[in-house]
């Protein structure tokens, strides 16, 4: 039997994909190993959102070569998608596929070929497997928003769902692969179902009354997507947890008009207000960019002083990456690369800082904890509804299961409660 290996960079939608991929193969009778071990084939599913991102795919394609200089690798995703040129002078690399061909690679294992851009127009269904307490349930791909700083919608196409009748199918396949948490994730998952005349709403209603799974999860959703519809059926569901994530990107209006986003700081804080207003306890993580092009230092202390006047819980901190093909690279001028890293390790103090105040404000709660089944030096860890992270010794009855405790045991050096 023929062993195929797969490491996944980039987002949980990469990681829902590449577990379907993986499904593909085993069904063609390969049998699916550790990308340590030895394996005939070695799949690398690609990100391109950073240019760190690709750096690291390089670097990996040239390690397993040389670790396994007989076993064939496949690049795929959306490094391949935007530069299958670039890739095509790495000699290592056996095959190239972009983001619609990615899901049959076995058939293009005897030819290299590139992207695919006159495809990227079918939607299809995924969720990770794996991991018995989470999966992530891919409901969206692609984005019609064409902000100046990202390459995504060329990577993965215009916006794209399958229906609620088929998504619920997907949710029930999910739910039955054993996991307990379903974490719904795609680009833009607030544009689901606009080109069938269904909305994200609907969605998330009818998967509120699956029976098997434990809970349910939002990933990131626009601001400006994030209806107050939606937080409100949060707040009262039966499954799907407190918890939002919320793209930012800058606290400064000038640069998120520069960014061409479609919201500003004034919408942004009324969504925050009216997460907090109907679910108190309400993890709220936001997504920030340091050091977009023409942000100056007005600029970042605006964006600052704006996130720490909110009640969220911690930031996603990116550092600017130049990506090729954006309109962001005609802004001028470029900020210093040192100059963003220092913003960005200010606002990471920041998140820090609000991550510390978001758990204290819990202390003393019933809260239902999820625990994964690794044991790690004698600890499980697992996360509550409202996100906070919880250790306790290891007992593997407690594995995949909800478990009441009090948070009353907060360890501020490791950002954790501590039950025992």
């Amino acid at each position: 039997m023929k062993k195929v290996a797969f490491h996944t960079f980039g987002c949980k939608l990469n990681f829902a994909e590449t577990s379907t991929i993986a499904k593909n193969f085993r069904d063609a009778g390969y049998q699916i190993v550790d990308y340590r071990e030895e394996a005939d084939l070695y799949v690398i599913h690609s990100c391109t959102v950073t240019e760190s991102a690709e750096k690291k795919c390089r670097a990996l394609i040239r390690q397993t070569k040389k670790r396994h200089p007989a076993s064939r690798i496949a690049v795929a995703g959306c490094y391949v998608q935007m530069r299958a040129d670039e890739l095509k002078n790495i000699q290592e690399i056996d095959v190239l596929l972009g983001n619609d061909l990615k899901y049959n690679i076995n058939s293009y294992l005897p030819g290299n070929i590139g992207s695919d851009e006159e495809h990227l127009k079918n939607f299809k269904p995924a969720f990770s497997s794996g991991d018995r307490t989470r999966t992530f349930l891919k409901v969206q791909d692609g984005c019609d928003y064409f902000c100046t700083y990202c390459t995504i919608p060329f990577a993965r196409g215009r916006s794209r769902s399958a229906t609620i009748a088929d998504t619920l199918e997907t949710a029930r396949e999910a739910e039955n692969s054993g996991a307990a948490e379903i974490v719904l994730t795609g680009v833009n998952v607030g544009d689901f179902g606009k080109h069938q005349n269904e909305n994200f709403l609907g969605l998330i209603k009818e998967l509120d009354r699956l029976q098997k799974v434990k809970r349910l999860r939002l990933s990131s959703i626009e601001p400006e997507l994030l209806s107050e519809e939606i937080i409100g059926f949060v707040a009262s569901s039966r499954l799907f947890a407190p918890h939002f994530h919320i793209p930012l990107q800058s606290g400064s209006d000038r640069i998120l008009k520069m960014m061409k986003r479609k919201y500003d700081t004034e919408l942004f804080a009324r969504r925050v207000a009216f997460i907090k207003k109907m679910i108190p306890n309400a993890c709220i993580a936001v997504d920030i960019i340091a050091g977009f092009p023409g942000e100056t230092d007005d600029d970042h202390q605006q964006a600052m002083e704006f996130v720490r006047s909110l009640p969220i819980s911690y930031l996603h901190v990116f550092t600017y990456s130049e990506r090729p093909g954006t309109k962001a690279l005609q802004i001028k001028p470029a900020v210093d690369v040192g100059l963003r890293r220092e913003r960005s390790h200010q606002l990471q103090e920041l998140s820090d800082e609000k991550k510390i105040i978001f758990y204290k404000e819990n202390k003393g709660r019933q809260s239902e904890v999820l625990f994964e089944h690794q044991n790690m030096d004698g600890w499980m860890y697992g996360f509550t509804e409202n996100y906070i992270r919880v250790k306790t010794p290891y007992k593997e009855e407690l594995s995949n299961k909800l478990t009441c405790i009090k948070l009353d045991q907060f360890i501020e050096s490791e950002n954790v409660y501590k039950h025992e």
